[in-house]
C-alpha cells in the first residue's frame, strides 16, 4: 500500500509479537489412518493439522461496528501517498451489514471540516488494523472481497512489520486500483526495494471480469524465505530472498494486518467525473492460520489441496466453473485450480473462491453435491475423519461417488456412511 514512507498523520504503533491467545479453532483437514467408521454413525473428527490464529466473519447486527478487540482505527490523512481521504472512526465509513459482511465505504462528503495535506478533505473513508491487537509470523492470510469500482479508488488488504518503514517490511497481499478493475497486485516492500521499487506482480481475471462484480478470496502463504500469493486458489506468485538483488529479507518476524480504502494517490490518480460515490469494500472474512492447510502453497495443485477417491480419481468442480450450482464431481488428477481444495477453521471445502455445498440443504440419500456462495449454512459444513470418510454432519451422510463410479464426470452426492470405497477420500499435503 506504501508508495512512499507511512504519514506522521496517521497513528502508527510498533508491532508487538503476539502470543496466541484463548482458545484457537481447529481446522479439521489432514487425516490420520485409523479403523473404517461404523455404517450409518458420523465418524469423529480428525486431529487438526492446522490452528486459526485470527478469525473474524463480521456476524452482528446492521450498523455495528467491528470488533474492538480484533480492529483499531487509523484517522486523519495520508499525504505521502497523496490519498484524497480522511480516514474516519466509528461506524459512519465501516460498519457491519447484518449479512455476515463488513463494509468499508468511501463518501464524498466532508461533515466535519476535516483538513487534509491538501486543504478542506473532500472524501471520508475508513482504515483498519491491528496493532497491539493481533500480529503473527507465517501462515496463511486470507480474505474474501467484493472490490469498488471507479477511477481513483484504491482498495488494500496488507500487513506491516511495525513502525520503522520500509526496514521492518511490508506485505501487500492484494491492491487494486480503479483503472484496473480487473486485475490486483501482490508486492514486498523491504530496505532497498520500497515505494515504486517494490517488488510484485499482478493477477488478472480472465474474460474481462471485474473485481465489482463479485466476492473473490485473496491470500498468501507465508513460510520462511517464502512468500506464496493466490488469487481464489491460483497461486500467481511466489518471492524468495533470491528475487531481491542482494538486498535484506525482512520478513522473518511479526507482522500486523491492514485493510483499507483510499481515495485517490500517486498510483490510482484521483477520482474524476466518471466515479461514482459512495463506493464499497465489502469484506466477508479475515482469517488466518498457523499453516498453510488453509491453501495457496501451490505443489501443482493451484494453491491448496487435491481429494482424492475411488480409483485414484481427484475431486473437481465441473468445468473449471466458478458459477453457483457448478457439478462437483470425479476427474482424472490434473494439477488445476478446479481440483484445489481448501479447508478453513470454519469447517468449509472450498474451490475456486466458493464452498462445497449440499443442493438445497438436503439430507436424503442422493441429494447432489455442487459449489455455491459461502454462506455460513450447516450445508457447507463438513468433517474429514480419521478413516478417510467426509462428512456432512447435518445431514449425518458422507460424501459419496455415485454407483461406486470412478468414471470421469461421476457426480458427487451425499449417502448414508457405509464405509465403502466410493466413500473414502484422501486430503492430500
Amino acid at each position: 500500500m506504501s508508495a512512499s514512507p507511512p504519514t506522521r498523520r496517521i497513528r502508527r504503533i510498533r508491532t508487538l509479537p503476539l502470543l496466541a491467545a484463548g482458545a484457537l479453532l481447529l481446522a479439521a483437514l489432514l487425516q490420520q489412518t485409523a479403523s473404517p467408521a461404523r455404517a450409518g454413525a458420523a465418524p469423529a473428527v480428525a486431529p487438526a493439522a492446522a490452528t486459526a490464529t485470527f478469525t473474524d466473519d463480521f456476524n452482528g447486527p446492521a450498523g455495528s461496528a467491528v470488533d474492538s478487540s480484533k480492529w483499531g482505527y487509523e484517522t486523519g490523512d495520508n499525504v505521502n501517498n497523496h490519498e484524497r481521504e480522511y480516514y474516519t472512526s466509528g461506524t459512519h465509513n465501516a460498519a457491519l451489514d447484518g449479512q455476515g459482511n463488513l463494509v468499508i465505504t468511501a463518501r464524498k462528503e466532508n461533515p466535519a471540516n476535516y483538513q487534509c495535506w491538501y486543504g478542506t478533505c473532500q472524501y471520508t473513508s475508513a482504515r483498519l488494523s491491528t496493532p497491539q491487537k493481533f500480529s503473527q509470523a507465517y501462515g496463511h492470510f486470507e480474505t474474501r472481497m467484493k472490490l469498488p469500482r471507479g477511477q481513483g479508488m484504491w482498495p488494500a488488504f496488507w500487513m506491516l512489520g511495525g513502525g520503522n518503514w520500509p526496514t521492518d517490511g511490508e506485505i501487500d497481499i492484494m491492491e487494486n486500483v480503479g483503472f484496473e478493475p480487473g486485475s490486483v497486485h501482490g508486492t514486498i516492500h523491504g530496505p532497498g526495494y520500497s515505494g515504486a521499487n517494490g517488488i510484485g506482480a499482478g493477477y488478472t481475471l480472465p474474460n474481462g471480469q471485474s473485481f465489482s462484480d463479485a466476492f473473490h478470496t485473496f491470500a498468501v502463504d507465508w513460510a520462511p524465505n517464502s512468500i506464496k500469493w493466490s488469487v481464489d486458489g491460483n497461486v500467481y506468485e511466489t518471492r524468495t530472498p533470491a528475487d531481491l538483488g542482494g538486498n535484506r529479507w525482512v520478513y522473518d518476524h511479526p507482522f500486523y494486518l491492514i485493510m483499507n480504502l483510499a481515495v485517490g494517490g500517486y498510483w490510482p490518480g484521483d477520482p474524476d467525473g466518471s466515479t461514482s460515490f459512495p463506493q464499497q469494500l465489502v469484506v466477508d472474512y479475515v482469517h488466518v492460520t498457523t499453516s498453510d492447510s488453509s491453501g495457496g502453497t501451490g505443489g501443482g495443485t493451484g494453491g491448496g489441496h487435491t481429494i482424492t477417491g475411488i480409483g485414484g480419481k481427484c475431486v473437481d468442480v465441473a468445468g473449471a466453473s466458478s458459477a453457483n450450482g457448478t457439478a462437483v464431481q470425479l476427474y482424472d488428477c490434473n494439477g488445476t485450480a478446479a481440483q484445489s481444495w481448501t479447508v478453513g477453521s470454519d469447517g468449509t471445502i472450498r474451490a475456486l473462491g466458493k464452498c462445497m455445498d449440499v443442493a438445497a440443504a438436503g439430507t436424503a440419500d442422493g441429494t447432489k453435491v455442487q459449489l455455491y456462495d459461502c454462506n455460513g449454512t450447516a450445508a457447507q459444513q463438513w468433517a474429514v475423519s480419521a478413516a478417510h470418510d467426509i462428512v456432512n454432519p447435518a445431514a449425518n451422510k458422507c460424501l459419496d461417488a455415485t454407483g461406486n463410479s470412478s468414471a470421469n464426470g461421476t457426480r458427487l452426492q451425499i449417502w448414508t456412511c457405509a464405509g465403502t470405497a466410493n466413500q473414502k477420500w484422501t486430503v492430500n499435503s
